[in-house]
């Protein structure tokens, strides 16, 4: 019996969640599997995987094979890094402590990125957010203007016309005197003139 390492869907539509199960490669997908390994949350940023790293491990050495999805999922979490560890230890290349010791060296390095980028993807999220904020804001406070405009008493506005009529009674007033100068100017400009000619 062929066994292979895949995912098993579950959750509903557009929010997948799948099992990663070894199963028969002749059972259906959301079909029978013989047993349950580890689970897969695609939509969580960055993704979870939740795996029994010694099961999974046990299911490759048996001979199972991991379709692509699973084989990918299998690298990030260092499964198929330790199965190759652990062919090293068969072949006599390395003992079983040293071969512990560079797995647990790697999921250190690994855990360490992972949250770098955890961390990483919530700094963007606030980033965002703030931005976000500081429009709202600005919007409230434009639309706050725009009503407390609409909102002025009228008052204020006869108050400006009535100050405004003094100001054109002076300058009527001022007009004559002009008229008055101009034409005192004129009759002496005219008698020269007739004296010329």
């Amino acid at each position: 019996m062929p066994v292979k390492i895949r995912l098993r869907r579950l959750g509903r539509k557009g929010r997948p969640f799948y099992h990663i199960v070894a199963a028969d490669s002749r059972a259906p997908r959301d079909g029978k599997f013989l047993e349950k390994i580890g689970t897969y949350n695609p939509i969580t940023t960055p993704a979870s995987i939740d795996l029994d790293v010694d099961l999974a491990l046990k299911w490759l050495e048996n001979g199972a094979q991991p379709t692509d999805t699973a084989k990918n999922i299998l690298s990030h979490t260092g499964v198929m890094y330790k199965k190759h560890l652990m062919r090293g230890v068969k072949k006599g290349a390395m003992t079983t402590e040293e071969a512990e010791a560079k797995f647990a060296e790697w999921l250190e390095e690994k855990n360490a990125k992972n949250t770098k980028q955890a961390d990483t993807v919530a700094d963007k999220a606030n980033k965002i957010a703030a931005e976000r904020m500081k429009a709202e804001t600005a919007a409230k406070e434009a639309q706050a203007a725009a009503i407390a405009a609409a909102n002025t008493p009228e008052p204020v506005a006869e108050e400006v016309v009535a100050e405004e009529a003094p100001v054109e009674e002076a300058a009527t007033a001022e007009a004559p005197a002009e008229e008055v100068v101009a034409e005192t100017e004129a009759p002496a400009e005219e008698a020269p003139k007739t004296e010329e000619n």
